[in-house]
């Protein structure tokens, strides 16, 4: 009877193994999710290339048009003129799927035409108190 066990045992012990077999564990830095992780690089590389070819004095609605929603968008009106900040997905700071506002590009607006990207751009629209 004891045998009988044994053998049982080794039985079930190879048929676990066997059911292992073509398991395989992928671990990396984004948390198992390397498709998402794939597609926030391209979404950010087509957004760096889409900006860096934008015209002087592009539209709000065209721009919006031809790269899509924003990921943040920000509005302001200082001594009669309207700007309109959109952010757009450029960069990783952290891995962590979240975009943030330090992760995109800035493209803003004033009175509805391009004026500039980027920080310093951003750091030329008059403040309001």
């Amino acid at each position: 009877m004891t045998k009988l066990k044994g053998a049982a045992a080794a039985a079930l012990m190879i048929a676990a193994t066997m059911g292992l077999q073509g398991c395989i564990i992928v671990a990396d830095g984004d948390h198992g999710d390397s498709s998402s992780s794939s597609d926030y690089r391209k979404v950010e590389d087509k957004n760096r290339r889409m900006i860096a070819t934008l015209d002087d004095m592009s539209s709000l609605s065209d721009v919006r048009t031809t790269m899509g929603t924003p990921d943040f968008t920000n509005r302001l009106t200082v001594d009669g003129v309207r700007y309109d900040v959109l952010y757009y997905r450029t960069h990783r700071v952290e891995a962590d799927g979240n975009t943030t506002k330090d992760e995109c590009t800035p493209v803003i607006f004033k009175d509805g035409m391009l004026v500039g990207t980027g920080e310093l751009a951003l750091n030329r629209i008059p403040q309001s108190y």
